[in-house]
């Protein structure tokens, strides 16, 4: 069955993580604009295959609102684990009638994971056996600017463009706050449901929905999810994600680190971090990023939107619903301190825009701390700064590296 024959659609999903679970699937069956049990999902954990089964092919997500947690169940649900024969020409069938599809893995590097079961192996048997003349469209949802077109092109090594001219395959901005909760306690704590009953975790998603995704140019054809907005650049708004959305978060979190902090939402109670995550969020990154884009006239990069969209993520990221845990916040510090990633990539954009990101630097002070003392690294000097930064960093850096260890090492002496 196909969208020609079917005013119903189907998906097909790759991954059944929070993103995928709790956003995609779950934003796609509340639309009421895809078939009853015309969710297919990919899946290696055997164990949450089988719990799904079980289940009925149900599952419960929770929905953290502003004031309550809301559990929501998604019927209709089919999991198929790909390192299995049988289940990889059933994925291969449902590849074969979806109209939309969704990538969720944790990178793009998981393209090609898995031989046959891999996800680029599964693509390729599926579109084979579509009818050329139907169109879908696939997501991309691995927090990467161009996981699209690194699809697309690995895609195309296995099968002609022939076989994919009705097919677009579309980049997503995702700032939509989700976690997984396994902690028995934790789960009895906040009154969580388990996604079944026989599955030992939880998980936990915000309220908010307003995804950003490519333009769909395919003729005729949409979403399904009246919650996503399309775009014809995403890479603005991708830039706002992360040295914004995700510089900010990440800032927050390592001066909670600082001070003790076990959750997010405990910041509430110390405004003075609240107000450096404030001015760094709307007068460094967001003035930097309203430079860049002036032009673009989407009403995000006017002084006004972004100070709206700051304010507006300053209180979803301390929603005590969330249980967003610091430590999960400010894990993997070397990633998170790269060159163009959110911390520097956001002080550099910054400097380019000739503004001086002193909050910024303070909390690239507190997660140069963070992996110094977790790697037992000293930090004495400038110079000693210097070397581990530029073991964090590599070859990327560029003139303005000497300029960002100086606010570096001029925050991790301030007073704190």
């Amino acid at each position: 069955m196909n969208v020609l024959s079917d005013s119903k659609k189907r998906f097909v999903g790759f991954g059944f993580g929070p993103i995928q679970n709790g956003l995609f699937v779950y934003e796609a069956y509340r639309s009421g604009n895809f078939h009853p049990g015309g969710f297919t999902i990919a899946e290696v954990d055997p164990a949450l295959v089988k719990a799904v089964r079980d289940n009925g092919g149900r599952y419960t997500i929770n929905i953290a609102h502003a004031d309550r947690i809301e559990p929501i169940t998604v019927e209709g649900v089919t999991l198929l684990n790909p390192t299995a024969p049988s289940d990889r020409e059933a994925l291969a069938r449902a590849i074969a009638e979806a109209d939309v599809l969704c990538t969720a893995l944790p990178s793009v590097d998981f393209f090609a994971r898995g031989g046959d079961a891999s996800v680029l192996e599964l693509l390729a048997k599926g579109i084979q056996q579509r009818d050329t003349l139907i169109p879908a469209i696939i997501y991309t949802a691995e927090n990467n600017n161009h996981a699209a077109e690194i699809l697309g092109a690995e895609l195309h090594k296995k099968i002609s463009p022939r076989r994919t001219a009705a097919i677009q395959i579309l980049n997503t901005v995702i700032g939509k706050m989700s976690g997984v909760i396994t902690d028995g306690a934790e789960i009895a704590r906040l009154k969580l449901t388990t996604l079944t009953p026989a599955t030992p975790r939880a998980v936990l998603v915000e309220a908010f929905n307003r995804i950003l995704i490519t333009r769909i140019t395919l003729p005729g054809v949409t979403s399904g999810i009246p919650t996503f907005v399309e775009k014809d650049d995403l890479l603005p708004f991708e830039e706002a994600k992360l040295y914004g959305h995700n510089a900010i978060h990440a800032l927050l979190g390592y001066l909670a680190h600082r001070r003790g902090l076990q959750t997010m939402d405990q910041l509430a109670q110390h405004p003075d971090l609240l107000a450096i995550g404030r001015e760094a969020f709307i007068s460094e990154c967001g003035q930097a990023l309203c430079r860049k884009y002036a032009t673009l006239g989407d009403p995000l990069f006017s002084r006004q939107g972004f100070r709206a969209y700051a304010e507006d993520l300053l209180v979803r990221m301390v929603n005590p619903n969330l249980n967003d845990l610091v430590a999960r916040v400010i894990r993997d510090p070397r990633r998170k301190l790269g060159y163009h990633d959110r911390l520097y990539g956001t002080m550099h954009l910054a400097l380019t825009r000739e503004i001086t990101p002193t909050n910024m630097a303070r909390g690239a002070a507190a997660a140069v701390r963070f992996l110094s003392e977790s790697e037992k690294l000293p930090i004495t000097s400038e110079a000693e700064l210097g070397r581990l930064l530029e073991s964090v960093w590599g070859d990327q850096r560029d003139a303005l590296a000497a300029k960002l260890v100086e606010l570096t090492w001029s925050a991790l002496n301030a007073r704190d």
